[in-house]
């Protein structure tokens, strides 16, 4: 069995990925399976700058994609210092993060004195959330509204801006703390919040009904953007009623309303063209994902998933497996999980065929692993079927 495994795997680089899969995909997804690692990010740079020489000019990350605007105008025209730039565009904390930092240096040198047709493209595409809480809908509703009454007839509006200022209120009670926990803490099912989400609505249909007029006033870019405004805001009105809600399906809500904004964001991105896209396996497979929260176990359909179902093959799914996180408490894995057969190999690093793999294990399927550590979720070998690659890290430092 272990030569018909060497026969699945192949050194890591773009060409050995794209080859293991069905056929070239608009959406190529490489999740990971913790966050925060180097060595990981450091391997997604690398295969996206082969993968622009195949031909994909724009990069989603697991970021907010609000602030993922700050990114790509910085990389694609120069506005913004990189410090400011990462600091403010990549959310949940990694704006620190060197592999991330170097990413983006890399675009903007890329991109210098480059055609805007040739130009390499950033985007966040999770909603400005944390895990704690949302933002206010405001950035997001107020540039929507900008953008429309700059270029319709007042009547056409649904609300003033002052309007919008009255209900949204002080942003500090969208982002309360304590409503993770209480959800009577949390103002999403006010009335102001009802009426904002109606007037969320109607503004975004606006947008869509006057598209050939805004795209002549504008651009066919600025429209995207404005797009991008509107679900946001309706995405976080959503999140923030599910805030406040007291009933057993509170948070399965709250993850399925997270997942499906990022889908909403995958989807229209793939309408620009072939997009390299990296995120945790968890937001991207097409298995359904779990976790536990607070001793309650979670059950939603990820991005990937409604991506997937939405594009077919179209989409594509290489999970990220790792051997060793020893600084993490993650030791070598058992031999008779996937895991453990992969690390009996002496490639620091390889691309497994999942089919070829499968073929190779016959009747036998690898015992899932278990981790001592929260933070990494190892490969289900359930899933093998369901992913088109995986990429295999033996050690991370």
């Amino acid at each position: 069995m272990t030569t018909r495994i060497k026969d699945a795997v192949h050194a890591v680089d773009a060409a050995a990925v794209l080859r293991v899969l069905p056929e070239r995909p608009r959406l190529l997804a490489l999740g990971e399976p913790t966050h925060g690692e180097e060595t990981l990010l450091e391997l997604r740079n690398e295969l996206f700058r082969q993968l622009v020489e195949e031909g994909y000019r724009t990069i989603a990350i697991e970021s907010d994609c609000m602030g993922g605007l700050v990114v790509d105008d910085h990389v694609t025209s120069g506005a913004g210092a990189l410090d400011e730039v990462t600091e403010h565009g990549i959310s949940h904390g990694w704006g620190t993060s060197a592999a991330n930092r170097e990413l983006v240096r890399w675009m903007r040198a890329h991109n210098d004195g480059r055609p805007e047709d040739e130009q390499l493209r950033f985007a966040g595409f999770d909603g400005p959330l944390e895990i704690t809480g949302a933002a206010s809908p405001r950035q997001a509703l107020t540039a929507l509204h900008g953008f429309l009454a700059a270029r319709v007839d007042a009547d056409l509006l649904p609300c003033t801006r002052e309007t919008l200022d009255r209900l949204l209120g002080a942003d500090g009670r969208w982002t309360e703390p304590a409503a993770m926990t209480d959800p009577a803490r949390s103002v999403g099912r006010s009335a102001d919040a009802l009426q904002l989400r109606l007037y969320a609505d109607e503004l975004a249909a606006l947008l869509d009904e006057r598209m050939p007029s805004l795209v002549a006033a504008a651009s066919r870019e600025d429209w995207e953007r404005a797009r991008l405004y509107g679900r946001t805001a309706l995405g976080l009105l959503r999140y923030h009623h599910w805030m406040a809600d007291a009933s057993p399906a509170r948070m399965t809500r709250l993850v399925g309303v997270r997942d499906a904004m990022m889908a909403q964001n995958l989807l229209a991105l793939a309408e620009r063209g072939p997009v390299f896209v990296h995120a945790h396996n968890a937001h991207l497979q097409r298995e359904k994902s779990s976790m536990r929260m607070g001793g309650e176990l979670l059950e939603w359909w990820s991005a990937g998933a409604l991506v997937s179902a939405r594009l077919g093959e179209e989409y594509a799914f290489v999970a990220t497996a790792l051997g060793t996180l020893r600084h993490r408490g993650v030791d070598a894995p058992p031999p008779e999980t996937l895991e453990g057969l992969l690390y009996a190999r002496t490639e620091d690093r390889c691309v497994v065929d999942p089919r070829s793999l499968a073929a190779a294990l016959g009747d036998g399927r690898p015992q899932p692993r278990v981790s001592p550590w929260f933070g990494y979720a190892p490969f289900d070998p359930a899933h093998l079927a369901a992913a088109d690659g995986i990429v295999f890290v033996k050690d991370v430092p």
